[in-house]
């Protein structure tokens, strides 16, 4: 086993935000996240044990998509693979707090290698997120 295959290693992701407070109130109340450190022009956040920052930065567009199991993925995304119980979880908290979906939460891949939940996101700054979960947890990486 190398290091990079350890589950020890967390992940470090920095994304721009136009918006602190719209962030703070995003990623901390809607999505729930446990707020860290922070200055003037950026939040650390607890995203599972991976230490996910948001950064003050100009509004940018991406207006990238890719094609998967007939919908326009935005490119790029980032995001964490739940448990379908926490998945739903999610879904629900998300709804209730009126997020409008780019995808909405449905299963890929029905019935093929890979099935799995999954939804699509913007954050306030137009940060493309996905959230997923696998009932069958070996099919993470199938092929």
């Amino acid at each position: 086993m190398t290091v990079l295959d350890s589950p020890i290693p967390r992940f470090h992701l920095a994304m721009p935000v136009d918006d602190l407070d719209a962030a703070r109130h995003f990623y901390g109340e809607v999505l729930g996240l446990e707020q860290g450190r922070s200055a003037p022009t950026w939040i650390d956040w607890n995203l599972r044990g991976h230490q996910f920052v948001t950064h003050l930065a100009a509004k940018r567009t991406s207006g990238v998509h890719n094609p998967v199991d007939g919908h326009d993925v935005p490119v790029p995304h980032f995001g964490l693979v739940l448990t379908v119980p926490e998945f739903q979880e999610l879904a629900d908290r998300l709804r209730a707090a009126g997020t409008s979906f780019v995808i909405e939460p449905y299963v890929r891949f029905e019935g093929q290698t890979g099935e799995q939940w999954t939804m699509f996101l913007l954050d306030p700054a137009g940060n493309a997120l996905e959230f997923k979960a696998f009932a069958d947890d070996s099919q993470v990486f199938a092929v």
